[in-house]
């Protein structure tokens, strides 16, 4: 990496692979507690319905951090909040392992311990990226979409390395397994604490938040990211249902080929735009992606060959992969001075869409009769908006 050793000696490369290992622990603490929503159903007795409850206590514990975060990291200090965004996380994953052996009631354990280390999650999701940011990286726009790509590749670790350990060891010892995914936070902690970490900007010049939510240039960046999650998350948490349903494929399988290729194809874009970002105007990236995301969208909702439908959701992945690190770059240029809360109440709108995306596919899905073809071409919407605002961007102001 580019200038990865400063002039004074600090090893940046080392901040770069914290980050890194700090994405991957999102990436663990997003996608392993679905993984065995069956088998806390039959170990438990845990209704699904009730299990539904996961993932929404772990993404509403995401927001409310985002909005804590925009207010006290400054005074607490990056390097506390990040290492304890590896040590929650960490103690989450353990605690899940334990918990629910301790409580009458085993889903509270469960609960417990997703809130633990949704906190670990939402601390990372936020300090990461202004991390690398304040480092003395050339083509800063690239390296943050490399970083991104690193929940990508996490996700599909998870997914793939889970899946063999429950071939090999089976599905009853996933309590190992969580203690083992705990290993990552364990390691990164050390990272965190020895590696440089530098201010984003000097203390007492970043903006309030009351002078962002003055900035027409903020709102454009909010409106960005919600449409970001949205086009991310509606298509890529249906996705495992698509592929059963398009192609008759097994649970096991539809996982595959749904979410793990969809999220294979987000990683390669990112790291395509890490590669040559150096070559690549960021905003006319950023409105190619947007349409092909809107052409998969179109294609997964109207086609009547299963292959194409599958095609497009997974297409989506590469589609949507530029749109969150990319947002995150541009704001950063248009206002230096946002600082941490910039940063943070970006993560909440992009949480935001990601929470109210999947939601709306669901219920145009149930009211158009389960159809979720239907789901998927209200879903259009998001991508739309986002073209039209990166259009905004590019006639009011400098490209990327």
């Amino acid at each position: 990496m580019q200038n990865s050793l400063s002039k004074t000696g600090k090893n940046y490369r080392k901040t770069l692979i914290a980050c890194y290992m700090g994405f991957i622990t999102q990436a663990i603490a997003a996608n392993f507690a679905p993984l065995l929503f069956l088998t806390f159903h039959r170990s438990f007795g845990i209704p699904l319905g009730k299990l539904a409850l996961v993932s929404t206590t772990f993404f509403i514990t995401q927001l409310i951090v985002d909005v804590l975060c925009a207010k006290f990291v400054d005074r607490i200090g990056y390097r506390v909040s990040v290492v304890v965004s590896e040590i929650t996380s960490a103690a989450g994953l353990i605690g899940l392992a334990v918990l629910p052996q301790l409580f009458p009631d085993p889903f509270i354990g469960i609960l417990i311990s997703v809130i633990i280390y949704a906190i670990g999650s939402g601390l990372i999701e936020v300090l990461a990226s202004p991390i690398v940011e304040a480092c003395p990286f050339m083509h800063k726009d690239a390296v943050m979409s490399l970083l991104h790509s690193f929940y990508c590749w996490g996700s599909v670790a998870v997914i793939l390395l889970s899946t063999a350990f429950f071939a090999v060891f089976g599905v009853e010892n996933w309590r190992w397994l969580a203690v083992l995914w705990a290993i990552v936070p364990l390691i990164n902690i050390y990272n965190f604490a020895t590696c440089p970490i530098e201010p984003l900007v000097e203390e007492g010049e970043s903006m309030s938040i009351r002078g962002l939510f003055k900035t027409p240039m903020f709102f454009i960046g909010v409106i960005l990211m919600v449409c970001a999650g949205a086009s991310e998350l509606s298509m890529s948490q249906w996705a495992s249902a698509f592929a059963e349903s398009a192609l008759g494929l097994s649970k096991t399988v539809g996982d595959l080929a749904g979410p793990c290729l969809f999220a294979v194809a987000m990683g390669i874009s990112r790291v395509i735009y890490g590669k040559f970002g150096s070559r690549l105007e960021l905003t006319g990236y950023m409105l190619g992606s947007g349409i092909l995301c809107l052409i998969c969208y179109i294609l997964a909702a109207v086609s009547q060959n299963p292959i194409f439908s599958l095609t497009g959701c997974i297409l989506c992945g590469f589609s949507v992969g530029i749109m969150w690190p990319g947002t995150i770059s541009i704001l950063s240029k248009r206002l230096p001075a946002g600082g941490t809360a910039m940063f943070a109440l970006l993560a909440m709108a992009g949480d935001l869409g990601g929470a109210f995306g999947p939601g709306a596919v669901g219920l145009v899905t149930q009211a158009a009769d389960d159809n979720l073809k239907a789901g998927m071409l209200a879903a259009c919407v998001f991508p739309a908006v986002l073209i039209l605002t990166v259009l905004l961007l590019r006639r009011n102001g400098k490209p990327g």
